[in-house]
C-alpha cells in the first residue's frame, strides 16, 4: 500500500468539506485513517484535520491526491511546485496542472504566489524573475513559458459556507423552480448595490429573449441606474434590439401586440443592413436608429461590450468579434474586477462566462427552462444562484428592487 498525510484547515465541517473528501476516498476504494482532529469551538473558529490516505500503487495516490487538493487538501510536508517549459506555442507540457475557478496558490522557491486572473480549465504559467504566477489558456501559451505540472506545490482554497445566511453561498444554490424568487431577487439587487457603491464591476450576459420578451426596457433602466458596466452578449442581441427600436418588432413579432407582422421576418436584416450602412453603432446612434433601447443606453453610459459572434450569425452587427479565440481573449480582460455576473436568457455565453469567473464572484442565472440552469451548474460553474423563471419578470422585479432602493436610500 502507498500513503501520505494531508492537511485540511478552515471551516470544514460546516461547510461540508470534510465529509466530502472522505467521500472521495473512499468512492476511489482507498481508505484513511484520522491522526489528529482540532473542531472550532465557535463558529469563526477554524477546525483542522491531518489525515493519512492509504491507496493500492502510489499511481492511484498521486491521482487520488489530485482530485484531494481540490477540496482543499494540503500534504503535510509540501514541496515546490514542478514546472515544465512550453516548446511549441500553443502546446502544454505532458501532466499538466489544469486549474479550477477557485483561489490557487502555488510554491515557486518556497514561496507561496496567487495565481493570477484565476478560471477553470486553463494553466498555470510561473514567472520566477517576477515571482508571479497566473493562468493562462491553452493556445496563449508561448516558448518559454514555464508550465506548472502535476499537483505538488499546488493550493486550492474550497469555497466556504458562510457565517450568516446568504443567497450566494456555497451549497445553498440549487436549481429550483419552486425558490422564493422575491428573496432572491432582493438579495441579487443589494449584492449589486453593494457592488456598485465601492466601485466593483457587474457583468450581465444577455441572450435575444431579452428582446423577444420585451425585457429591454428593464436593462436599458438598469445601465441608466449605473448598474451594469459589462454586457456580454452576441450578434443577435444587438440586431433585434435595433429591430425593435427601428420597427417595434422582434423576429418580426410585434411586441406590443404579440403579434407577426406582415413581411416582419426581414426586418432584423433591415435593422442589421442599416446599421453596416452607418458603420458602426455610435454612428447609427447618431443617425437614431437605436432609439431608448439596450444598445443606446450603453453607448450613452459607455458600458463595455464584448459582442462573440457564432455560425449562425446574419450580417453581422458592426462591432461583433467573429474569431472566437479573440473573443474569448476579450471576455477575460472584460471579467477582471467583476463582482457580481447576472447570466439571463443565455446558454452558450453563460456557459463560456461561467468557465471564466473566479468561483468568489456572485453569479445568478435566469432561464426559463430548467435545462439551461442546470447545464451551467454541470459545466463547472457551481457557485451560481439558478432562478427558472421568466427574465422578463425578474428583470422587471429586478429594476424595481434597485429603484425602489436607490429612492429610499
Amino acid at each position: 500500500m502507498a500513503s501520505t498525510e494531508f492537511e485540511l484547515r478552515g471551516h470544514i465541517i460546516d461547510s461540508y468539506i470534510l465529509p466530502r473528501v472522505w467521500g472521495v476516498i473512499e468512492d476511489a476504494g482507498a481508505s484513511f485513517r484520522v491522526h489528529e482532529m482540532r473542531i472550532g469551538q465557535s463558529e469563526t473558529e477554524p477546525s483542522y484535520a491531518r489525515i493519512e490516505v492509504l491507496a493500492e500503487s502510489d499511481a492511484r495516490l498521486t491521482e487520488l491526491m489530485g482530485e484531494l487538493r481540490q477540496l482543499g487538501a494540503a500534504p503535510v510536508v509540501e514541496r515546490n511546485a514542478r514546472t515544465a517549459p512550453v516548446t511549441q506555442a500553443g502546446v502544454l507540457p505532458d501532466d499538466f496542472y489544469s486549474t479550477t475557478n477557485l483561489p490557487t496558490h502555488v510554491c515557486v522557491s518556497g514561496q507561496w504566489l496567487t495565481v493570477e486572473d484565476i478560471e477553470m480549465d486553463v494553466v498555470v504559467v510561473v514567472d520566477r524573475a517576477a515571482s508571479r504566477a497566473r493562468a493562462c489558456p491553452l493556445h496563449a501559451v508561448q516558448v518559454g513559458d514555464e508550465v506548472v505540472v502535476g499537483y505538488d506545490g499546488v493550493r486550492v482554497e474550497p469555497l466556504e459556507r458562510p457565517r450568516q445566511r446568504e443567497t450566494f453561498g456555497f451549497m445553498q444554490s440549487p436549481v429550483s423552480s419552486e425558490r422564493a424568487k422575491a428573496l432572491a431577487i432582493h438579495d441579487v439587487a443589494e449584492a449589486m448595490r453593494a457592488a456598485r457603491t465601492h466601485g466593483g464591476k457587474i457583468l450581465f450576459v444577455l441572450g435575444p429573449a431579452i428582446v423577444h420578451t420585451a425585457a429591454r426596457g428593464s436593462i436599458a433602466e438598469l445601465i441608466r441606474g449605473g448598474y451594469i458596466q459589462t454586457i456580454f452578449a452576441g450578434n443577435a442581441l444587438v440586431a433585434h434590439d435595433v429591430e425593435a427600436a427601428m420597427f417595434g418588432t422582434s423576429l418580426g413579432v410585434d411586441l406590443a401586440t404579440g403579434l407577426p407582422v406582415e413581411h416582419g421576418h426581414r426586418n432584423h436584416l433591415h435593422a442589421i443592413n442599416a446599421v453596416r450602412a452607418a458603420g458602426s453603432l455610435e454612428a447609427a446612434r447618431a443617425k437614431g436608429l437605436l432609439g431608448d433601447g439596450i444598445m443606446a443606453a450603453a453607448l450613452e453610459r459607455r458600458v463595455e461590450l464584448v459582442l462573440a459572434g457564432s455560425i449562425r450569425d446574419d450580417g453581422p452587427m458592426p462591432g461583433v468579434i467573429t474569431d472566437a479565440m479573440g473573443a474569448q481573449d476579450r471576455m477575460r480582460e472584460a471579467v477582471r474586477g467583476v463582482e457580481v455576473a447576472v447570466m439571463a436568457a443565455s446558454m452558450l455565453h453563460a456557459i463560456a462566462t461561467g468557465n471564466m469567473l473566479p468561483a468568489a464572484v456572485r453569479t445568478v442565472v435566469v432561464d426559463i427552462n430548467p435545462a439551461v440552469v442546470t447545464k451551467l451548474a454541470d459545466r463547472g460553474t457551481g457557485q451560481a444562484l439558478g432562478l427558472v423563471t421568466d427574465v422578463e419578470l425578474f428583470l422587471r422585479a429586478l429594476a424595481d428592487t434597485l429603484k425602489a432602493t436607490t429612492s429610499g436610500a
